[in-house]
């Protein structure tokens, strides 16, 4: 009787589990920080502890955390400092191509991004990341099973998750050819 009014106390105190996100049948273009599916149509989802071991077996992969413009309306004078970015070494940081909608030079930095990042191999693994609940990486992971890389993963916890794990971080940078702002 004393173990069932514990039990069931203990449950009371229990927080609810998050809702469950639905996978859309098309990229996320709006509200990209914000719950997640656990599911990617063409990939696999992994948590940290999965990535690190890709990580450790020389898998890909690409931070697509985006980054945000110098204003065009700054003062004359102003110094624009990119805001940094710690990301899993070794990753390449493509930001701004895990929008839902990309313009051609933006996709076509991606694909560069993604031949340079797999040695022009699509069946080489790479994983997709950004933050936790960033919906960026589930649509480059989604765009990257639609171009025919057969060993997609995605990491939903992104590099907040990994560091969590004590997994290492250190500051990179844009790859080259980065589209300005469109």
């Amino acid at each position: 009787m004393i173990r069932a009014a514990l039990l069931t106390g203990l449950l009371a105190l229990a927080a609810p589990l998050p809702a469950q996100q639905a996978e859309p049948a098309d990229y996320r273009t709006d509200h990209y920080r914000g719950p997640v599916p656990m599911a990617v149509t063409g990939g696999t989802v992994v948590g940290p502890e999965e990535a690190h071991a890709l990580w450790e077996q020389g898998a890909a992969f690409i931070d697509v955390l985006p980054q945000a413009p110098k204003p065009a309306n700054l003062p004359k004078g102003t110094i624009w400092r990119d805001k940094p970015r710690d990301s899993i070494p070794g990753a390449i940081w493509l930001p701004n191509v895990g929008y839902g909608a990309l313009a051609d030079v933006t996709a076509d930095y991606f694909r560069r991004g993604l031949k340079e990042a797999t040695g022009g191999d699509p069946s080489q693994p790479v994983v997709f990341f950004c933050l936790e609940d960033c919906w960026m990486s589930w649509n480059a992971a989604k765009r990257a099973a639609e171009w025919d890389y057969t060993a997609v993963f995605w990491l939903p916890e992104g590099t907040d998750g990994w560091s969590l794990w004590g997994y290492p971080l250190e500051r990179v940078k844009p790859m080259a050819g980065q589209p300005q702002a469109e």
